[in-house]
């Protein structure tokens, strides 16, 4: 099998998921099957550039991370009873696919109701998202060895709960899919608006969300939350091109070159969430959804209907309470109504916002609006000390000079 320059990374990244589904199906032990798959990838690594890529590169890894979980099991301490399960288990020939992908299985798996999201959305991140744990811990800002910790709990409680790998039932449906469309939006967000670091976007976790995403779609059809958040991801990440400069430094919605928009991207999220309003009253994705395409249908960002977009906003704040909602309604009231409108929305936000740079980032935004720049800078600045992404801290320094004064 040949793969393109660059592409056998991407391949395994893709398949990491869906191998360490299976071994997790087939001898339940998370922690170990996860080291397993870890030795098989890196034995790719070292060995499908010289040799090239096998013909069936899924059964190749199943096969060697199966060998290499049987060795470790061989080597504890219960090694007679252990080696005898390892030998029944171990596969002879190369396992053929399951008509639902595992890499599917296995983030239903890490959304299991028995875990609570503190530990259920780091584990997907790494065992789905393939973030390592230093990545993890710099998004939920925490040291590295707490979130080490807090993975391994997860994976231990997986181990002793017997939890198995299947689709849930048709009463399971309701808790376990607002778990996993909530982390596959945590996903989503994280690689498109990277918390920390240099980078702006993490084009391979925005792929990987949209193509879980994709699958989910495919299984539930019928969900129209599932479609929602498709279509929200496909239409957000459609502008991803214009979201930097030439130099990698961020480039805000209103400054984006219109013309780099994947345009194929926002024609599948509009079709797909227009269809999905059709049917029933919109919920969380979708109207979020509906905003994105409002602002992807615009031609310009002096064409974005706001009214339209500030009414939908309305309805959001009623079905959901979270703060970033609120936040960015009274970025659409300002559009609309001006800037001292918006100012005025924010104060009942700074308890629930304490310390959060976006709350200041808004708040400066809309003081440069109404024009006091000596303000809007202060605010810049504080944006710009409380984010731990260097590309937004750059972006709101920035900001933050061009409304110093001229020196006498």
């Amino acid at each position: 099998m040949t793969v393109p320059a660059g592409g056998m990374e991407d391949l395994l990244r893709e398949l990491a998921p869906q191998i360490l589904a299976t071994m997790v199906r087939r001898y339940g032990d998370f922690a170990d099957a996860e080291d397993a798959v870890q030795e098989a990838l890196l034995a790719a690594v070292q060995q499908w550039p010289k040799q090239g890529v096998p013909a069936q590169p899924r059964g190749w890894l199943l096969t060697v991370a199966s060998r290499r979980l049987a060795d470790v099991w061989r080597a504890e301490a219960a090694r007679h009873r252990r080696e005898r399960l390892a030998t029944q288990q171990e596969p002879a020939a190369p396992a053929q696919p399951s008509d639902v992908d595992d890499s599917l299985l296995l983030l239903f798996l890490c959304c299991y109701p028995s875990l609570a999201a503190s530990s259920a959305i780091p584990l997907t991140l790494r065992a789905v998202g393939g973030l390592t744990t230093a990545e993890i811990a710099r998004a939920f800002l925490i040291p590295e060895p707490a979130m080490g910790k807090r993975i391994s709990r997860a994976k231990q409680r997986i181990k002793d709960s017997a939890i198995p790998l299947r689709m849930p039932a048709p009463d399971e449906w309701p808790q376990r899919l607002r778990s996993v469309l909530h982390v596959l939006y945590l996903m989503f967000n994280e690689g498109y608006a990277v918390s920390a670091g240099p980078y702006v976007a993490r084009a391979d976790l925005t792929g990987e969300a949209i193509r879980l995403g994709r699958m989910l779609h495919a299984a539930l059809p019928d969900e129209p939350e599932v479609a929602g958040l498709l279509a929200l991801m496909l239409l957000t990440e459609a502008r991803r091109p214009a979201r930097t400069g030439p130099h990698g430094e961020l480039v805000p919605l209103a400054e984006q070159n219109r013309a780099t928009w994947d345009q194929d991207l926002i024609a599948e999220g509009v079709t797909l969430i227009s269809a999905t309003l059709r049917k029933q009253r919109a919920a969380y994705y979708q109207l979020q959804a509906a905003i994105a395409a409002i602002h992807d249908e615009a031609r310009t960002a002096a064409e974005t209907d706001w009214p339209q977009i500030l009414a939908i906003y309305r309805l959001l704040a009623r079905v959901s309470a979270n703060p970033m909602v609120r936040l960015n309604r009274a970025i659409a009231a300002a559009m609309v109504d001006g800037p001292a409108t918006g100012l005025a929305m924010l104060g009942p936000l700074e308890a629930e916002l304490a310390g959060s740079h976006r709350l200041d980032a808004v708040r400066a935004h809309l003081l440069e609006m109404a024009g006091d720049h000596a303000e809007a800078a202060t605010h810049y600045r504080n944006a710009a000390a409380r984010t731990a992404s260097e590309a937004e801290r750059n972006y709101l320094l920035y900001r933050a000079a061009r409304l110093r004064p001229p020196a006498p």
